[in-house]
């Protein structure tokens, strides 16, 4: 079988792909999760690689993408399993397809180039769209739900926390007095009058990266799956995560540094009284980041973070 990146029909460039492959390197008779497998690009890879035995559970919140995995990873047959799921509900999951352990899971976290480049879903800010920015499109919360409904003070608040802008409160402020506001061009155009463009990046970056944190409850999925994958993994068993937002990176670097500890007591502290037992050895001391030639390649990748813990 030849590699994801020829496949013309991928709609999507794996990031860090090769890297994905090193830090699980998947073996068969091995038993993998992508609890983001999105169209399949690193699935494939890792199907590829743990041939003739090793198995995938995949994952997705977006019925689209799983569509799309279906038909690229189908050449693996009954290898292959997909479920439409959040990766938040990994150990439930796990027990209705009857896997204890698994021997490796790959999360890569946001947004898909698919899901990007699809303008009905709402997600750009580049083609007028409705503000719809689910992952699932059976989720009951919209992007314009939350932006015509929420008070400033909430707004200013996802806004800061989740897309860091410095603009926060000015924007909340502004959205509140221009509501009814149902597509992306409508916001886009509010934040423009707003924030001056400096350099390459849109001034309506990190307001639509924040509403779509928030529609999608993304940090707090990341939070509930990381204690879940540590306990699905079979002691040697890896997870490998790709951020590409600030507060996942730091979310994930914490909690692996706090996983890989023995105690967790203040340092001038005599007596341990957490009784807390490391449970993972982080194997990325330093984060991975991609190439200069792969973010020529696929500038999307430029802001991609990976971290590999291994279970002890």
């Amino acid at each position: 079988m030849s590699d994801p990146a020829d496949f013309e029909a991928r709609p999507h460039i794996p990031v860090l792909y090769q890297q994905v492959l090193h830090f699980l390197a998947p073996t068969s008779g091995g038993r993998y999760v992508d609890g983001t497998v999105g169209a399949g690009g690193h699935a494939y890879g890792i199907l590829e690689a743990s041939s003739p035995q090793g198995r995938l559970l995949g994952l997705d919140r977006d019925p689209q993408a799983l569509e799309l995995a279906a038909r690229y990873l189908s050449p693996f047959g009954d290898r292959v399993q997909l479920v439409h799921a959040s990766y938040a509900s990994l150990q439930e999951v796990l027990r209705e397809v009857g896997w204890e352990q698994v021997d490796g899971i790959l999360l890569d976290l946001g947004l898909s180039s698919m899901q990007l480049d699809s303008p009905q879903r709402g997600f750009s800010f580049q083609q007028d769209a409705p503000l719809d920015m689910r992952f699932d499109p059976a989720s009951p919360i919209t992007a314009a739900h939350l932006v015509n409904t929420l008070s400033e003070e909430e707004l200013a608040s996802i806004f800061y926390r989740y897309g860091e802008e410095p603009a926060a409160r000015r924007v909340a402020r502004a959205i509140v007095k221009a509501r009814p506001l149902y597509t992306t061009g409508q916001l886009a155009r509010l934040i423009e009058s707003l924030i001056p463009r400096r350099g390459a990046i849109h001034p309506a970056t990190r307001i639509f990266q924040a509403l779509r944190i928030a529609v999608n409850g993304e940090l707090e999925a990341l939070e509930a799956v990381l204690p879940q994958a540590v306990q699905a993994l079979r002691p040697g068993g890896r997870l490998v995560v790709i951020a590409f937002h600030s507060l996942e990176d730091r979310l994930v670097k914490e909690f692996f540094r706090r996983e890989s500890q023995d105690c967790l007591c203040p340092p001038r502290q005599p007596l341990c009284t957490c009784h807390h037992r490391a449970t993972l050895r982080v194997v990325t001391p330093k984060v991975i980041t991609p190439s200069p030639r792969e973010v020529a390649e696929n500038p999307r990748a430029r802001s991609a973070r990976l971290r590999c813990a291994e279970k002890r």
